[in-house]
């Protein structure tokens, strides 16, 4: 006998209880904890750290397209909240490489979950936005 999921809670109640819990909706965990993991370059640094670790220049070859700086800052916020760790060899110069924690590969779990439905229906939200965008020109 398999067990069910409680359906998810309302917003209204979720909303509610947030603003008593958190006082304000800066505050909400879920907007905390979402906002690092949904930035442009997290998910395909997350997506190559979960393979293997890799050394800062290996992730500035798999994603080309970003610069040096925004890497660095990519990941400097996932090493602040705990899904990357950063590890340095004492060899001249210093050798760094970068891993998933245990916390990052929980969260890598969920995000590729998402990752997944994105490949699976991205030519149906460009179907759908290229409609609306017609729609809303012939208006």
């Amino acid at each position: 006998m398999g067990t069910t999921k409680a359906p998810p809670c309302p917003l209204k109640t979720r909303l509610e209880t947030a603003r008593t819990k958190y006082g304000n909706f800066a505050n909400c965990p879920v907007r905390d904890v979402v906002d690092v993991i949904s930035g442009r370059w997290s998910s395909l640094l997350m997506m190559a750290l979960a393979e293997h670790p890799h050394r800062f220049g290996e992730l500035r070859r798999l994603v080309p397209d970003i610069s040096q700086r925004m890497l660095t800052q990519t990941l400097h916020e996932l090493q602040r909240d705990g899904y990357v760790h950063r590890e340095v060899f004492p060899t001249k110069p210093p050798g760094v490489e970068y891993s998933l924690t245990e916390l990052g590969h929980s969260m890598f779990a969920a995000l590729n979950v998402l990752i997944q439905w994105a490949d699976e229906n991205h030519a149906s939200v460009t179907a759908a936005r290229l409609h609306f965008d017609s729609e809303k020109e012939s208006a």
